[in-house]
């Protein structure tokens, strides 16, 4: 927050060489400069300093602009220029003429000075005078309080609230007074508008209130419904895709309506192209369900083969399903020794282990990382596993599920 002494003490850097001010309000500053000097010569020479840069950084307070100008020697020269402040009166008299005037307040606002305060705030005859340490002891201003002036002059032109400073007021204790005052005009101006709007106390509108229970939910359906039929039509989307879409997005509100988990959060793209697959099997594979294949085994770089077979074990068990048919490991020597000798006592003949395996000629187990047992099975003998069944913690239930 910005204190009032903050306020009304501003400091505007060094700046780069630059050309004289433009903004009416800034040349009217100029000219109140010149009008108490005669000596041409010297207001060309501070004229050109300015805009050379010569003036280092300017401080601004109520009444007073300062800065070291920097001439032919070495050490540069302090300078200032004087301005009277207002007296409070003076200035309750410029704000009410600001606050009843909307085109001066509007003007203010958008850093212009109102043309109806030019001869309030601007300095008349003599009001504006130099003061430099320099030795030159003829007619002020010298060529260092002019270049001040010329300085200053472009800072009014980019700010005209450094002139309202100078007249004893900082931006930001005016813009709140303007405001204040701004709305007591707009009241005045509305007698009949309060009955519209009453008031209410401030506790009272931030007291807390017992809100009403809310209704209790609505019970869950059984199943997703289907969704309407999609008209095919050549400039529209794919209806046959838009149906699939419709009918994946209805399962996947009502696993999130009856469980409150997403069953495909952080599915990558392989993933849940397996997972909509699965919803389709893959026997008689023909029409809609073939084109779904074939373009999600497109997209996923694999062929429809490796599509239906992971969209097989999708179905047998999920994602750690598909798991156990891509990701061979190394299980713990427990579960699987036991599993060994249970198979045979169930009549089901030696099995040969292979990591997480377990192979009998056109049979085969998959250990998965959860401790499901997931059937396979060889069917042409040619070493082309497919899932089979569902998984189960034994592992013969799992093989003759």
């Amino acid at each position: 927050m910005i204190t009032a002494r903050e306020d009304r003490r501003r400091t505007f850097e060094t700046a780069p060489a630059g050309a004289a001010a433009v903004s009416w309000w800034g040349r009217a500053w100029v000219t109140a400069l010149e009008g108490v000097s005669h000596d041409t010569a010297r207001l060309a020479r501070g004229r050109a300093y300015a805009e050379e840069g010569h003036v280092d950084a300017v401080t601004v307070t109520p009444g007073r602009i300062v800065a070291y100008v920097r001439g032919s020697r070495a050490r540069p020269y302090r300078t200032e220029l004087t301005l009277p402040a207002f007296a409070d009166p003076e200035w309750n008299e410029l704000l009410e003429a600001v606050a009843a005037d909307p085109a001066a307040l509007a003007a203010l606002l958008e850093r212009e000075v109102p043309q109806s305060l030019a001869q309030t705030v601007l300095p008349g005859a003599g009001e504006l005078v130099p003061h430099c340490s320099c030795p030159d002891f003829g007619r002020p201003p010298c060529k260092h309080a002019a270049a001040l002036c010329y300085r200053a002059a472009r800072l009014l032109d980019e700010d005209p609230f450094v002139l309202l400073l100078l007249r004893g007021r900082g931006e930001r204790e005016l813009l709140d007074e303007l405001t204040r005052r701004n709305a007591a005009h707009a009241a005045r101006e509305q007698p009949d508008a309060a009955p519209d709007f009453p008031g209410v106390p401030a506790r009272e509108a931030l007291a807390r209130t017992a809100l009403p229970l809310l209704p209790a939910p609505l019970p869950a359906p059984a199943a997703a419904g289907l969704p309407p039929a999609y008209p095919a039509d050549p400039a529209a989307p794919d209806p046959l895709a838009l149906d699939q879409l419709a009918c994946d997005a209805a399962a996947r509100a009502l696993a999130l309506l009856t469980t409150g988990e997403d069953p495909i959060a952080g599915l990558g793209l392989w993933h849940d192209a397996v997972r909509l697959a699965s919803a389709h099997p893959t026997a008689g594979l023909m029409g809609t369900a073939r084109t779904l294949y074939r373009d999600l085994a497109r997209a996923t770089g694999r062929t429809t083969t490796e599509l239906a077979r992971a969209a097989a074990a999708w179905r047998q068990g999920g994602r750690p399903a598909l798991a156990a048919l891509e990701e061979p490991w190394d299980p713990p020597a427990g579960p699987f020794d036991r599993a060994r000798p249970a198979l045979l006592a169930a009549g089901q003949g030696s099995f040969r282990p292979d990591r997480n395996r377990l192979t009998i000629h056109t049979r085969q187990l998959r250990l998965g990382r959860e401790g499901l047992w997931y059937c396979y099975e060889d069917r042409l003998g040619d070493n082309d596993w497919w899932p089979r069944g569902r998984p189960s913690a034994d592992p013969v239930t799992a093989l003759l599920g």
